[in-house]
């Protein structure tokens, strides 16, 4: 009898000590979804966005009407990448976020110096042609509202742009994106030539 109530009296004192440790152990198993939410902003919050037109689009189908929404976004990260992306969806912001997935897999990556472009360069879509220049240090992004938005996604802060033909923002966008992908730098067209760039 004696031997069952000791045995009883240890049980007593250790199960909270027990208890304690067994909350412990599960306090670090326990997922940090806080952790997760905030690698997640970090990793979104390392582009910026801006959206440049949402249209209202509506398919006649067998049953009727079907309506759904196409965003045209323009994502960088102001470091000298950036991105155009497009999205449809059923409401805005599903096609909002198609639209920013969209844009960054096609990132490109603008050269930049002096925090101007390199070199003067034309950029064409469809029936849009786009003139950029650059620009000395203090002149800021003279350039329309569709252009404007491409450089200051793309970090560019000096720069002088003209755009002929067709004025429609998409084809502006995308005039401006072709004007980016023809941009070299000094290195790469002494690498393109093959000679030293203080021949170039």
């Amino acid at each position: 009898m004696a031997e069952e109530l000791e045995i009883k009296e240890q049980a007593e004192v250790s199960s909270p000590e027990v208890e304690k440790k067994a909350g412990k152990e599960f306090k670090k198993s326990k997922p940090d979804f806080k952790k997760k939410k905030f690698t997640k902003e970090r990793v979104e919050s390392e582009f910026d966005k801006r959206t440049i037109a949402v249209r209202r689009v509506t398919k006649v189908v067998k049953g009727g009407k079907k309506m759904h929404f196409s965003v045209t976004m323009i994502v960088g990260d102001k470091k000298g990448r950036v991105g155009i992306g497009s999205g449809k969806a059923a409401d805005v912001t599903m096609a909002n976020d198609k639209a920013f997935q969209n844009a960054k897999k096609h990132l490109i990556n603008v050269p930049i110096v002096n925090s101007t472009i390199p070199h003067e360069v034309w950029g064409k879509f469809g029936k849009s042609s786009v003139l950029l220049m650059p620009a000395p240090e203090g002149t800021g992004v003279d350039a329309g509202g569709s252009v404007r938005a491409m450089a200051d996604m793309a970090g560019i802060k000096n720069i002088v742009s003209k755009s002929y033909g067709s004025r429609n923002k998409i084809n502006v966008i995308y005039a401006t994106l072709n004007g980016f992908l023809s941009l070299k730098t000094k290195e790469q067209v002494a690498a393109l030539r093959g000679k030293a760039v203080e021949e170039i």
